[in-house]
């Protein structure tokens, strides 16, 4: 089943890992097709990921095809596609997110990619991993945004695409990463709302990325 998105979602188990975002398991993936997700196996190592590897479930859960279990997370990529127009989530352990994840209630706004994730992004509250608990918060954090942040746990982001969503997941981590130098050497200077607020009228005037 789903040859095609199997295919993508291990391409983008390699792209995270490569880029350094995922170590060993620390992360999961999956994608959505009409009432079916394919979804990264529990205890996979994502960047050797293999298409045939990959369990393809429904929207509550039982798995359609596969041997492997899915993802401990599987909770948290159901409530993602519940409640927001996500076709494809992305979830990491990346270093820079997690050290911010753990100090802070939110990303400060360092610079104005923040805008292209929906604006500032919250820190969801901790729960245990794989809990209905951690989907009902990690979902809160979402309103509004295209990403989260995950105490003491990770990062997410979803899109319209795996490309998408990863691509979303490699910003935050981006954008953790600058904060964390900028926070090394002082006091960093913080983007105001209004500064925001021109810096997404200003990529709605250019149509930017399109």
């Amino acid at each position: 089943m789903y040859e095609n998105e199997r295919e993508l979602v291990a391409a983008a188990g390699r792209r995270l890992a490569e880029g350094g975002l995922v170590i060993g398991t620390a992360g999961n993936l999956s994608v959505r097709v009409g009432d079916h997700l394919v979804v990264t196996g529990s205890g996979t190592d994502l960047g050797a990921l293999t298409p045939a590897a990959l369990p393809v479930v429904d929207l509550d859960g039982t798995v359609l095809d596969g041997e492997l279990t899915p993802t401990s997370e599987l909770p948290l990529h159901l409530a993602i596609y519940r409640g927001t127009g996500a076709r494809a989530v992305a979830h990491a352990h990346s270093p820079s997110s997690i050290a911010v994840g753990c100090t802070h209630d939110v990303l400060p706004p360092i610079h104005y990619m923040t805008v292209r994730l929906g604006g500032v992004l919250r820190v969801a509250e901790y729960a245990t991993f794989g809990t209905p608990e951690l989907a009902d918060n990690v979902l809160a954090a979402l309103d509004g945004r295209a990403a989260a942040l995950m105490r003491n746990h990770g990062s997410v982001a979803y899109g319209v695409s795996i490309s998408e969503a990863c691509g979303r997941l490699e910003t935050v981590e981006w954008l953790a990463e600058v904060y964390r130098r900028a926070a090394a050497l002082g006091p960093p200077r913080l983007l105001s709302d209004d500064e925001l607020a021109a810096a997404a009228d200003q990529f709605t005037r250019l149509d930017y990325g399109r």
